[in-house]
């Protein structure tokens, strides 16, 4: 007898429906086949399968039974499948009877019959939706990852023994309850906050801006100056995810395995690769391509420490996701793209010894020196990133004060609810009602992945705000790439102040954090 069971397979950052099909041939000696191209960790649910359908009290067809993953061209990999297959095998042997045409199965069995983590749920369950499926069955322990999801029946499956009494009608499993956005709402604390670092008002300021356009930036000071602090502070101030971009957030870390029974991912990632990390840990790869830290950051922060210390060719891979927002990834098997919406925030020392204009320590490198350890970052790459800033010591006075004392300055939650507002302004002025001359919304949600298209509609500028631009190409030697970073970031700086034009005076503010020399 012949059954087929619906199950998906995860490609890239989406699901992909596969049809289990079982058949159980009258003739021939026993056997059991899996074809489909599986991967070992799916040629191995046979004997998973197996035991779990005879530790349940069922019986194992001892027959030629034959499994196959359609479409038979796509690669599976994984336990996921061990479910569906169990479920097809049961069907297939006449031991149950259900109409599962409008159901998904997954989920990895152990060999008593209970059901594992999977991961990859989310992209699966949404596939449902799309699929117009009715129902879907899953791990029990995914279930809050699940839920995330509205518009079908999502059960919690214990074991192959509770879902086989479920779909006989012996007793019924009961669906899970949907969960509601504000479910998700959580009011984020943090270790660090902008009132403990003393001193830095102006780095403060370009962290404050960074954060409200998610711009990329560069802190470039003396060991001790607090550049790592200050990355490590940003999280307090950036804006909070939007249901949307959590979503997004949520899939990426579901399919690499780092939810850790989160529901929801409601704060925004910060990633901090070691500047040892590999090509492919940073960017993603493998012979079944995974995220790499760039797209783990994704709608977060990816904070680079001792950036020239990173390997030149790794860091040059950085280039085309930071224009993009998206990696592709192409292998023998087929091609992925994986989201790489990211904000750098990278931090250097001026020479190798980290002392190089410093008024306290005397720099002890040779020029040679100085300049292959600047060298070691692209021309290109520095123009990627749209503030610079030198970040000097901190004086002994500002350190010398009590904790007690203003001498921090304001706080991260003051500091937040600006950055939120501008964020707001931003997203408005993306969709489909702030693009009244298009009509139609636009999929970027700062002010940091703008087109030069985008910036004719949305950063229009006075002549005075023109001719300023001109004598910074001309004084500054501006590329065409730092002239529209420049407007973007003047547009950001014209959002914290709730302004609806491009000033002067922003523009001004702006070229401020171009560097003294771009290449």
């Amino acid at each position: 007898m012949l059954s087929k069971v619906n199950s998906s397979a995860v490609v890239g950052l989406d699901a992909v429906l596969v049809e289990v099909e079982v058949d159980i041939a009258s003739q021939g000696l026993p056997s059991f086949t899996i074809v489909g191209l599986p991967d070992k960790a799916v040629e191995e649910a046979k004997e998973r399968v197996r035991s779990a359908i005879k530790n349940i009290g069922a019986d194992f067809p001892a027959k030629r039974i034959t499994v196959n993953l359609a479409p038979a061209d796509l690669p599976k990999e994984g336990p996921s499948y061990d479910l569906p297959i169990a479920v097809g095998i049961l069907v297939a042997s006449e031991q149950l009877e259900a109409d599962i045409n409008d159901a998904l199965f997954m989920g990895e069995l152990s060999l008593d019959g209970r059901l594992r983590h999977t991961n990859g749920v989310l992209p699966q369950i949404i596939l449902a939706k799309e699929k117009k499926l009715k129902r879907a069955f899953l791990p029990e322990v995914n279930i809050k990852e699940a839920n995330v999801i509205k518009g079908l029946q999502i059960f919690p499956v214990p074991s192959l023994l509770e879902l086989l009494n479920h779909l006989s009608g012996a007793k019924v499993l009961r669906p899970a309850r949907q969960s509601t956005q504000k479910d998700y709402l959580e009011n984020e604390s943090f270790e660090l906050d902008m009132a403990d670092i003393k001193g830095q008002e102006k780095a403060k300021r370009a962290m404050e801006i960074a954060a409200a356009g998610s711009h990329n930036i560069l802190l470039k000071g003396p060991p001790g100056a607090g550049k790592t602090l200050l990355a490590r502070t940003l999280p307090s101030i950036l804006p909070k995810l939007t249901i949307d971009e959590a979503i997004e957030v949520t899939k990426i870390y579901s399919i690499a395995g780092l939810l850790e029974n989160k529901s929801l991912i409601t704060t925004r990632p910060f990633r901090s690769p070691h500047h040892t990390t590999s090509h492919i840990g940073l960017i993603g790869g493998g012979s079944n391509p995974k995220p790499g830290d760039i797209s783990l950051a994704h709608r977060g922060v990816l904070f680079m420490d001792e950036f020239p210390e990173f390997q030149r060719h790794t860091l040059e891979a950085l280039r085309q996701p930071m224009e993009d927002g998206y990696i592709t990834i192409s292998r023998s098997l087929g091609r992925v793209n994986f989201p790489a919406k990211f904000m750098l925030v990278a931090a250097s020392n001026p020479c190798p010894c980290g002392y190089l204009g410093d008024n306290t320590r005397e720099c002890k490198c040779f020029s040679g020196q100085i300049i292959r350890y600047q060298k070691r970052v692209s021309g290109p790459m520095i123009d990627r990133i749209d503030i610079h800033l030198d970040v000097p010591a901190v004086k002994i006075e500002k350190l010398a004060t009590s904790n007690n004392s203003p001498a921090g300055g304001e706080n991260s939650e003051g500091i937040r609810k600006r950055v939120q507002k501008a964020r707001d302004i931003q997203t408005k002025r993306f969709s489909a009602k702030g693009a009244k001359s298009s009509g139609r919304k636009y999929n970027i949600a700062s002010n940091a992945e703008m087109t030069n298209k985008h910036l004719k509609e949305f950063c229009k500028l006075s002549d005075d705000c023109i001719n300023l631009l001109r004598l910074a190409v001309s004084k500054m030697n501006l590329s065409a790439r730092s002239y529209n970073r420049t407007i973007k970031l003047a547009r950001t700086i014209a959002d914290l102040e709730n302004s609806e034009v491009i000033k002067v005076a922003h523009i001004a503010e702006a070229l401020q954090y171009r560097p003294r020399t771009d290449s």
